[in-house]
């Protein structure tokens, strides 16, 4: 028998995805009933840094919901400086990055790799604490480094002990990168670990494997991440299935006012040029969920062709013709 967590009133996530979960995509996740979103990660030394590409990473979005930012250090004291930086632009919370597995940043011994070096995870916690100043921080990690190294449940431990709120674990190790399933059922070991929530994530597209990803890990909640691309509306859908309520999926109409605003912050956030490349990967995945009677051939001429088109006013033209006449921009 686990432990009786405390009951999350923010049941499903959005999970932090770096170059994927900016404030415009966000406030879409938030839009169509996600209960919270994170920020995509950024280093606690870029952000003291000012560097203006770190700092957009954290912006608010628009819409209901906290604002939450999460951080990566390898050193406390940048990590210390980055959760002091947000905490005085009044970030609703601040989250810990130890679960990150790309090389660029395990290679800098931050994200996953604290997890090789308990000692350095505690620091790199009490700096957080120290420079969150009172707001709330939560962390996010693996199951542990390798399967010879499964720790998660002793950093939970020690992350409750002094004040953490929130643990969320993504069900692999950090040398799985994405392969593989997600253990779901492994994450029960920090669940029971600790009395803090703990959210599970890994793996998580709809609401039969949230269902099945909280039955297995006795998790309070659920973090979505790559699923939510091109359709970020899977989080409502999915809170309103745990929360025995009806759900509707959006109309062809309702996805391209979405996808629009979507485009428009992002013109808005980064300037016309750089906006209109970064929103690039999202309407490639919204072209991609488009449930129409395209080849697959179609779906990727078409793709490749709307991805290609700089005009911002063009590029709406374009998506309209592709969601209310199904017309494949296919060669």
């Amino acid at each position: 028998m686990g432990t009786v967590h405390n009951n999350l009133a923010e049941v499903v996530w959005l999970a932090p995805m770096s170059g994927s979960t900016d404030a415009a995509f966000r406030r879409q996740a938030v839009r169509f009933g996600a209960d919270a979103v994170v920020s995509e990660m950024v280093a606690g030394e870029t952000l003291a840094a000012a560097r203006p590409d770190m700092v957009r990473r954290t912006c608010r979005h628009e819409g209901k919901g906290r604002w939450i930012v999460q951080l990566a250090a390898r050193k406390p004291e940048d990590m210390r400086a980055g959760a002091a930086l947000v905490a005085k632009a009044g970030v609703d919370q601040v989250d810990i990055n130890m679960g990150c597995p790309a090389r660029q940043v395990t290679g800098g011994q931050s994200g996953s790799a604290l997890m090789r070096e308990p000692d350095l995870a505690r620091s790199i916690i009490d700096a957080a604490l120290e420079g969150a100043a009172g707001r709330p921080v939560s962390l996010k990690m693996r199951l542990g480094w390798d399967d010879g190294l499964l720790n998660a449940p002793e950093i939970a431990r020690y992350a409750e002990s002094v004040g953490l709120r929130m643990i969320t674990v993504h069900g692999r190790t950090r040398c799985q990168f994405y392969k593989g399933t997600a253990n779901w059922a492994a994450i029960r070991d920090t669940v029971d670990a600790v009395t803090v929530p703990v959210v599970a994530n890994g793996d998580i597209d709809g609401p039969d494997s949230a269902r099945a990803a909280l039955r297995l890990s006795g998790a309070d909640g659920v973090m979505v991440g790559r699923a939510a691309m091109g359709r970020p509306w899977v989080l409502g859908e999915i809170a309103a299935d745990l929360r025995g309520q009806s759900f509707m999926e959006p109309n062809r109409e309702t996805k391209l006012d979405s996808l629009v605003e979507q485009i428009e912050d992002s013109l808005s956030l980064y300037g016309v040029q750089l906006g209109a490349k970064i929103v690039r990967k999202h309407i490639s995945a919204s072209i991609d969920h488009l449930d129409t009677s395209w080849s697959e051939k179609e779906r990727r001429e078409t793709r490749s062709t709307v991805c290609q088109i700089e005009d911002p006013v063009t590029l709406i033209g374009a998506l309209r013709d592709i969601y209310l006449e199904e017309r494949s921009l296919a060669a």
